[in-house]
């Protein structure tokens, strides 16, 4: 079987595609790895992050609810507390809401969003139960109702606080669980990072060798045999035939200055640039990204390729120490702020301290807004640090004042490069140096400013040197926001505490006057059973009698009445029940019944009645009146005399 022909220039063209895929090779893995980190790194800025502060809020949120209606129930007269529970009602939470309804469809865990959307229903059955305890407690006579006021302190005790504290232990473990996949997609990024590193180590290696193989192969396929064949037709011109003993000495033997040699020296000239391209490869897999190294023409295919990976290793390792360096001081000053996130001024003094030593400054100052009661907000110096030794400064500065205010009024950074000499006198809060620049940010969440952080030094801040102080004062101002808010929950659990005490005291004084009302209730429900027995005994009597009984109320309608006047007047004991009593009276409307019976008051004579079935009849009526309880009542007694069909069918007789 023929062997398959490889001709010099397939070898060659063989050569330069093992170098094409395995630069190919390199590059798809580099924007493979580049882009996964992209993505994880956007996914991180716009879902996971916003969604751990949404929770965060979240749990404020809750916690802030809880209070205030405790407020409502304890402080009567705290309208501001009031207001703010109805604002928490019908804005922030809905806005909370909003939000993180948005975030919900990008996150993967289908059991986190089901648990917010449990939180959502358990947070507004709670907001349903604190407006039911709002509308309960309105008026100054609600609060002072021992019942409404029982009812609502029972509501706080066992509806709002056991719901509240589920519905935070749901949000924490929430927050957890996206805490940790902010610190997974951290962690990937670096690994990532590091993969990246190796593999193009790797790669630039086998380059190397792929390099050094395939110009040993062609030299062995090229010079070798013109070198054979030229001994070959010098011999071959003696008459003589070479000898392969003779080979290696015939190797050593130099070549002639003719073309033969220009070749071999051309091929010398091709090993030895092979070998300085090599060793400027080997340095370049070595970290060396300053190697100098000249290609054998400005079409060097290789060599110009080995400089531009040299250039573009040189900015992924540049751009991975700017990565680094801003991924470490992220986490670094997060840890800080996560340690030291209960007191503004010591938090103040501690992150400016590290800001200026992290980014190589040699002055700083850290202003807070501070709360104004009825005035203009205003910053003071909290912090402020020169030459690595702590100063105090006090210091105000107004909205627009400066370049500190005017940083807080543009909610935007300031970065100076040409600062003047007498900076001193612009209001900075600075020491006496005069820096070469200054950058001020503002610290920036939600569009409300709760500071500023001004840095000077005698470099100049690098970009990235910018934006991560940018993104840490974002997460500065969050701190310091929930500080805040940290203290003045502190300040309303002290008094609520307090308020508890006192309502303790008065829970006991109103036990005691529950317990005085139970036993007066016992007595009248004693005394009303006692009236209502005589009452039963009293109409057992009159059902007794032969005579009808009967009460009229001041419309004229019947009110009681006895087993006899169902009988003489032919009605059911529901048709008599209210039944205006003009209807047993012959010729008396229902309007003139009152006045009628006012006229025989006090008289027993005889009257004209007329019974259910329309049958007329004569009775005996005695009549007198009685006042129960500011009521004016008829009393009747009625004795049926005989009725006209009677008295018809005796004259019949007769």
């Amino acid at each position: 079987m023929k062997k398959p022909k490889f001709t010099i220039g397939s070898k060659i063209f063989g050569g330069f595609i093992s170098l094409i895929v395995v630069f190919a090779i390199n590059a798809a893995v580099s924007i493979f790895t580049m882009n996964n980190s992209n993505t994880l790194i956007n996914e991180n800025i716009q879902v996971i992050d916003p969604s751990v502060k949404a929770i965060d809020e979240f749990i404020l949120l809750v916690t802030e609810s809880k209070m205030l209606i405790t407020n409502w129930v304890y402080l009567q007269n705290n309208q501001e507390d009031k207001e703010a529970l109805k604002d928490l009602h019908s804005f922030r939470y809905p806005e909370l809401k909003d939000k993180m309804t948005a975030l919900l469809p990008l996150w993967q865990d289908s059991t986190q969003r089901l648990t917010v959307d449990s939180v959502f229903l358990g947070f507004e059955e709670l907001i349903s139960i604190e407006k039911d305890i709002m509308s309960q407690l309105v008026s100054f006579e609600n609060y002072e109702d021992a019942m409404i006021k029982w009812q609502a302190t029972e509501a706080i005790e066992s509806e709002v606080l056991p719901r509240t504290n589920e519905l935070k232990a749901q949000l924490y473990a929430i927050s957890v669980l996206k805490r940790e996949e902010a610190d997974l997609a951290q962690t990937t990024i670096i690994a990532a990072s590091d993969n990246l590193r190796n593999i193009t180590l790797i790669l630039c290696t086998i380059t190397i060798v792929i390099g050094m193989l395939g110009a040993y192969l062609l030299t062995r396929s090229i010079t070798r045999p013109i070198n054979h064949l030229k001994e070959l037709i010098q011999r071959l011109g003696k008459g003589e035939l070479p000898q392969e003993e003779e080979g290696d000495e015939k190797k050593k033997q130099k070549v002639n200055n003719d073309e033969v040699g220009d070749m071999a020296h051309a091929v010398d000239d091709l090993v030895n640039g092979l070998r300085d391209t090599s060793e400027f490869a080997e340095q370049i897999g070595e970290g060396n990204y300053q190697a100098s190294f000249s290609p054998l023409s400005e079409h060097d295919v290789l060599g110009n390729s080995l400089i531009n990976m040299r250039d573009n290793l040189q900015k992924v390792a540049e751009d991975d120490k700017k990565r680094n360096w801003t991924t470490e001081g992220t986490a670094k000053f997060g840890e800080i702020l996560r340690q030291n996130n209960h007191n503004v001024g010591e938090l103040s003094n501690i992150i400016l301290s590290h800001i200026i030593k992290y980014v190589k400054a040699n002055q700083g100052g850290m202003f807070i807004v501070q709360d104004a009661d009825g005035s203009a907000p205003y910053m003071t110096l909290e912090a402020c640090f020169a030459w690595d030794r702590q100063k105090y400064v006090e210091q105000k500065i107004y909205k627009g004042e400066g370049l500190v205010g005017q940083a807080w009024q543009e909610k935007d950074t300031i970065f100076l490069t040409d600062v003047p000499n007498d900076y001193i006198s612009i209001t900075s809060g600075l020491g006496d140096a005069n820096p070469t620049s200054i950058l001020i940010v503002p610290l920036l969440v939600n569009e409300e400013v709760y500071g500023a952080i001004e840095i000077a030094s005698f470099q100049i801040f690098k970009d990235y040197e910018i934006e991560f102080l940018q993104k840490i004062a974002e997460s500065i101002a969050s701190t310091i926001s929930s500080a805040k808010v940290n203290s003045r929950t502190q300040k309303l659990l002290e008094e609520s505490t307090q308020m508890t005490e006192q309502m303790r005291a008065q829970e006991e004084e109103m036990r005691q006057n529950m317990e005085e009302l139970q036993a007066t209730q016992e007595e009248l429900n004693r005394k009303q059973k006692s009236m209502m027995d005589r009452e039963s005994r009293i109409k057992a009597v009159l059902d007794t009698a032969s005579a009808s009984f009967i009460s009229i109320n001041a419309n004229g309608e019947l009110d009681f009445f006895n087993k006899n006047t169902q009988k003489i007047f032919g009605y059911s004991e529901e048709q008599l029940s209210g039944i205006n009593v003009s209807a047993f009276f012959k010729n008396v409307k229902a309007g003139e019944i009152v006045d009628y019976l006012k006229k025989h008051l006090h008289t027993e004579s005889q009257h004209s009645l007329v019974n259910k079935a329309g049958l007329e009849f004569d009775a005996e009526i005695k009549l007198e009146d009685c006042n129960l309880n500011g009521q004016t009542y008829f009393i009747a007694r009625i004795i049926e005399i005989q009725t006209h069909s009677k008295k018809a069918a005796l004259k019949k007789e007769d």
